[in-house]
């Protein structure tokens, strides 16, 4: 399950599933109209863009509205199967090769693209995590003294120097971003 994380300034407003942080930024800008929070997806560091109006019941309704997807153009592809034709830009080479594999270009593309995805995975996990660090870091932190330090020493994988450099840093942002940095390496 996601979990998000809320921050008005440097300040922690909540952490946890969507509905539950979302409501707690209502509150504060019910009590606060100036307040600004910005919700942090946990995962991906990415800002949640939120419609606050109205009451908290109808904010919260509107969390699971989702945009009606654009209309497509139908081409070739099988869309009952959820294959849809796009363009690929190879070279003759690549495409000789391709038609000489048993099933021809299709399936031979397929077949690589499954092998790539699962024998990469852990390496583009751990790439979406560290990206991850370094939005949020950048978004909360990039103004705050050591900020530089702090993520050289974060891509240097120099955890001691990561935490000094941080040190200083208001409480609920070091700890945030020290959070986000343990899950870097952590297996699923």
């Amino acid at each position: 399950m996601t979990t998000y994380t809320a921050f008005d300034g440097h300040r922690r407003i909540a952490s946890g599933p969507l509905p539950r942080v979302a409501e707690q930024c209502k509150v504060l800008l019910d009590a606060r109209p100036g307040a600004q929070p910005i919700i942090y997806d946990d995962t991906t560091g990415a800002p949640r863009d939120l419609d606050y109006r109205g009451s908290v019941d109808d904010m919260l309704a509107r969390l699971d509205d989702v945009p009606a997807p654009e209309p497509t153009r139908r081409g070739p592809g099988r869309p009952r199967l959820g294959v849809v034709a796009r363009e690929v830009t190879l070279l003759p080479r690549h495409w000789a090769w391709l038609a000489a594999q048993p099933g021809g270009a299709s399936v031979a593309l397929r077949r690589l693209v499954e092998t790539a995805s699962r024998d990469g995975a852990p390496v583009d996990r751990r790439r979406q995590r560290r990206e991850a660090v370094d939005r949020v870091m950048f978004a909360l932190a990039g103004d705050l003294p050591g900020y530089e330090d702090a993520s050289r020493a974060f891509h240097r994988d120099d955890a001691t120097g990561f935490a000094r450099c941080m040190a200083d840093w208001p409480a609920d942002v070091r700890d945030y971003v020290a959070l986000l940095a343990a899950r870097v390496d952590a297996a699923e």
